[in-house]
């Protein structure tokens, strides 16, 4: 199977880090191919998309990215066993041989739907020779005639092997002949050594079922006695104390399996839960289902340590707060970002490419000049977008000639209007209608650490100041639930008015009001704070506050 790495942006992911992902994911599939090497670049999301994201991706036919929220390393990422499953009916003895041929424990039982019905583990088949002393059991345990045969190694003569013992009791012919009817009752099994009146005796009183040791052949009267009796009639070489000792062994599986309170996994399983669990079972081996409760592997404790970890890209963002789940469980192989440095460790050197530009989509378009892959319409259109998004169409301070020169050229390629894009898109992601206040404040949402101190800041933009007075009161609300669900010591939202260049700051928290006054040096505010010329949350929000929170 070729190596798969994801490549995927921050939670809440706006614009820039799916377009970004989307462009870099094609960009290292085509130098892939070119080097001829078998890894897979995969455009991910790290939640749901925006209405200006969406807008984007439908407008240029991209397929919208698989959401990616975790990273932990999953069963499905390690070399789990493939064990074959065994039929219910097998043998005890077939079960016992298949585990020392393939050198297991624990065998999974499955039935002809492909769901699991039970394990059977050696010491199960231990308790059968050890801890039975019933000699009806082979009955209750419905025992196919065919298991007998071949745990016997023995031969039909009358009967049919696919039948089943179902009544009465296994009886060894030992008695003196005058007693031996008596001990016989109609539909036992009769184990009895190669004396013909003994044989023909036990078929007369009615046995079910007549094992003859130390045969290979009957006599033609015994035959013609046992088909008139609907007797099965069974010849095995093997002597009586051989057969006493080994029938037992025929038993089908299904009657000592273990059926409830099986112990499985998934494949989506992450292994740290997996190895939590395990560590309270005494088990060695446990069955894999899938998402239908189909059997398809068994794993052990020794299996988890072959582990493959998932290998990630990271766009647009090198915060630990901001990355999907369990981030420190996988291979970060590159970031590619235009913000600060961020909280983010690696265990190995990486490749880390940083620029103080408008937007990603400008590193990644760069990249592709330098590397020399040409850019595809649908993939120009997706980074022009990315960029115009980004920079507010170069209305942001972090816009740079850089950025705008790659726009346009980008614009060009793709065929499209800077100015008509823009609006476009501006327009989608200004349309609150039928829109939640989570939605609409997840669009955009990012939280931030500096020493003890965390909090959050999204920021929703329009076109038009009425739209964002609309939602205002929502937004203001549900800004304290997100405050004291995630545990913040603030929560900030941007209500940005594109066109007019200005923002209008909502607050949340005991400091937060105070942080804003000193960052922005004003009066402490009790509603919100008006921010002429502020549009960025990257290189005007952001930096005032983490000063004022340093000093």
């Amino acid at each position: 199977m070729p190596n798969s790495v994801y490549i995927v942006g921050h939670k809440n992911p706006d614009t820039d880090s799916v377009c970004a992902a989307v462009a870099y994911a094609y960009l290292k599939n085509q130098i892939a191919k070119r080097n001829k090497k078998d890894t897979v670049y995969e455009a991910k999301k790290a939640g749901q998309l925006n209405e200006e994201t969406r807008y984007v991706l439908e407008r240029f036919g991209v397929a919208e990215p698989e959401t990616v929220t975790d990273v932990g390393a999953q069963l499905s990422d390690i070399e789990y066993r493939r064990l074959d499953p065994v039929d219910g009916h097998i043998s005890l003895k077939k079960a016992w041989e298949i585990m020392l041929e393939r050198d297991v424990a624990t065998l999974p039982v499955v039935g002809k739907t492909g769901k699991l019905e039970g394990v059977i583990v050696n010491g199960d088949i231990a308790y059968s020779y050890m801890d039975v002393y019933d000699n009806s059991i082979l009955s209750r345990a419905r025992t196919q005639y065919s298991n007998i045969i071949s745990t016997l190694n023995g031969t039909l003569v009358t009967g049919n092997p696919h039948a089943y013992f179902v009544r009465g009791a296994v009886v060894i012919a030992s008695s003196n002949r005058e007693d031996l009817k008596e001990d016989i009752n109609r539909d036992d099994m009769a184990i009895v050594g190669n004396i013909t009146a003994r044989q023909l005796i036990c078929i007369e009183a009615g046995c079910s079922c007549l094992v003859v040791c130390g045969a290979s052949e009957v006599e033609p009267e015994v035959a013609k006695l046992a088909e008139e009796h609907q007797c099965v009639l069974i010849t095995t070489e093997y002597d009586t104390f051989t057969v006493a000792r080994l029938i037992h062994q025929s038993m089908p599986v299904r009657q000592f399996m273990k059926t409830d309170d099986i112990v499985s996994f998934e494949l989506d399983d992450y292994v740290d839960d997996v190895r939590d669990i395990m560590k309270s079972v005494r088990h060695r081996d446990f069955p894999i289902l899938d998402e239908n409760r189909h059997y398809v592997g068994m794993v052990s404790r020794r299996l988890l340590l072959n582990m493959q970890k998932k290998q990630v890209i990271l766009v647009d963002h090198n915060e630990k707060s901001q990355a999907v789940d369990h981030l420190d469980e996988a291979d970060v192989l590159e970031i590619i970002d235009h913000h600060r440095l961020g909280s983010l460790e690696t265990v190995s050197p990486i490749y880390f490419r940083n620029q103080p530009l408008g937007s990603t989509a400008t590193i990644v378009s760069l990249m592709y000049d330098e590397l020399g892959v040409d850019i595809p319409k649908h993939i120009a259109g997706v980074l022009c977008s990315a960029i115009l998004s980004d920079t507010l169409m170069f209305r942001s301070p972090t816009c740079t000639p850089v950025d705008e020169t790659a726009a346009r050229k980008l614009a060009t390629i793709a065929g499209v209007d800077v100015t008509e894009l823009a609006t476009s898109m501006f327009e989608a992601g200004s349309d609150f209608k039928d829109r939640t206040p989570d939605q609409i404040f997840n669009q955009d949402y990012k939280v931030f650490t500096s020493g003890d101190i965390s909090f959050g800041v999204a920021q929703v933009s329009s076109i038009s100041k009425s739209q964002l007075n609309g939602v205002k009161e929502a937004i203001k609300e549900y800004m304290k639930t997100v405050q004291s669900s995630a545990g913040l010591d603030a929560v900030f939202v941007m209500l940005t008015d594109i066109l007019n260049e200005s923002t209008e700051l909502l607050f949340v928290g005991d400091s937060a009001d105070k942080i804003i006054a000193d960052a922005f040096r004003m009066p402490v505010a009790t509603d919100s704070y008006i921010l002429e010329g502020v549009v960025s949350r990257k290189k005007q929000l952001i930096p005032p506050i983490m000063e004022s929170l340093q000093e």
